[in-house]
């Protein structure tokens, strides 16, 4: 029997009996800190607030794995809708909720299949969320396909550690971010304690980069379905569009799709190419990777132990990062990743960037877009020049374009002169001090 969010609901004892018994005793690998009594469930189950974030084929999994723990108040998060090609792993979604709300359906199905949960659906980007929802949970469990929402989500929360006067951090204003990510029989699962532990930003290069197709091939020498479907994304799109009113392809519009793998089918058969479906159509325009449930499960099943371990002290959680594959057989490995110094997320320090005399603003913001350090997206610029705020460059603002081929120095930024740079990976603008090479200049 089910329960409507809100609702107060009495569960026998006896229904979570196999949990409660790992909190009324020691044992082992349990925490320092850990005191078993048998209110310890009680506590977990109706105080710890925990965000799910994503309602995809990791995010189904946590739902039910967190409601099904006794975990009551569960908030999950998600902008997506339901897709025919979510069905297979996905699997509290029904053909009928095809075109719904993903975190919303999500919600409501755990909310009256599971006794007692009280499951809240938030339709919407990350971002729209300010600093005070994320404030309010005690977890932060991420499912999510995108390393730009990673990348915010882990500045949001590092952003949020207060710390005390002798520097040490408030240890009640650490949210932790448990984050679990999939590619076909591969997966990850990993702990991150913000500002304590290796953050998403310090261990950026561990994420593959995205693979593109040269230009001149899908241009002139298309050998692959996904080639046919570059050309018609990257070049017939634009001077093609049948959309008048919509410049951009959106890649959950069935109306966009469809015109794409139809002019992909053309091409292809021109070339002799087969192998263009809608589904791969999709899948490239969306940058899907190839999803298998099984590893959706187990990444999922280790995210909420760690949930579990970290609420209740009940076990030293994981130190930090832990792989899976079962390509050839069933492998994990779990090790402690390094934490970067000058991380731009979780350190307090202002980054450094060197540079020569004649840098270009164009040529900081490449450096910033193009180091692996830093892989911003499109990076805005101001600094304090002459003790008044300057925008140097921003995308809204047309005019700024024209700083991009100046000097740096015929901009106002002295030798060891801060910027502050804003981007889309981050809700937090950041500082970075420019110095040069052959500063004989005054700072």
């Amino acid at each position: 029997m089910g329960s409507k969010a809100g609702d107060s609901v009495d569960i026998p004892p006896e229904r979570h009996a196999h949990v409660r018994k790992l909190l009324e005793r020691p044992g082992p690998f349990t925490h320092p800190e850990f005191e078993p009594s048998k209110e310890a469930f009680d506590g977990f189950s109706s105080i710890v607030r925990v965000l799910i974030v994503g309602a995809g084929g990791l995010g189904c999994e946590l739902l039910k794995n967190l409601s099904l723990l006794g975990v009551k108040q569960l908030h999950v998060i998600d902008m997506d809708t339901i897709d025919i090609s979510n069905l297979n792993r996905q699997f509290l979604f029904r053909m009928t909720d095809v075109g719904s709300s993903k975190s919303e359906t999500a919600s409501k199905f755990i909310n009256g299949r599971v006794q007692g949960a009280q499951v809240v659906a938030h339709h919407c980007k990350i971002q729209d969320k300010d600093s005070e929802f994320y404030r309010s949970f005690h977890v932060i469990v991420c499912g999510l396909d995108s390393i730009v929402a990673r990348r915010w989500l882990n500045s949001m929360v590092c952003s949020l550690v207060e710390y005390n006067e002798d520097g040490s951090v408030k240890e009640e204003t650490l949210i932790p971010i448990i984050d679990g990510g999939t590619e076909g029989f591969k997966g990850n699962a990993r702990v991150i304690m913000p500002t304590m532990s290796p953050c998403i930003e310090c261990t950026l290069d561990l994420y593959p980069p995205q693979v593109n197709f040269p230009l001149c091939t899908i241009a002139n020498t298309p050998r692959l379905p996904e080639h046919c479907i570059e050309y018609v994304r990257i070049l017939q799109w634009p001077k093609d569009n049948p959309f008048e009113t919509e410049t951009a392809i959106d890649g959950d519009d069935p109306n966009h799709i469809n015109w794409i793998y139809e002019k992909s089918l053309e091409r292809a058969s021109q070339f002799g190419i087969t192998g263009v479906t809608y589904r791969l159509t999709q899948g490239v325009v969306k940058r899907i990777i190839p999803a298998v449930a099984s590893t959706n499960a187990v990444i999922a099943a280790a995210c909420a132990t760690e949930v579990f371990k970290l609420a209740t002290s009940c076990s030293i959680p994981m130190d930090n990062y832990m792989v899976f594959s079962d390509v050839e057989g069933i492998y994990t490995y779990t090790y402690k990743a390094e934490k970067k110094e000058n991380c731009i997320a979780c350190s307090r320090s202002v980054t450094t960037l060197e540079f020569p005399l004649e840098v270009t603003l164009q040529r900081v913001i490449d450096y910033l877009k193009e180091d692996p350090d830093y892989q911003m997206k499109s990076p805005g610029v101001t600094a304090i020049v002459n003790g008044r705020n300057k925008t140097l460059f921003t995308h809204v603002i047309e005019q700024t374009k024209a700083n991009l081929s100046k000097k740096m120095t015929e901009l106002g930024i002295i030798n060891n002169e801060v910027i502050t740079v804003a981007d889309e990976t981050t809700p937090v603008a950041r500082d970075f001090k420019i110095t040069y090479k052959d500063a004989g200049m005054e700072s």
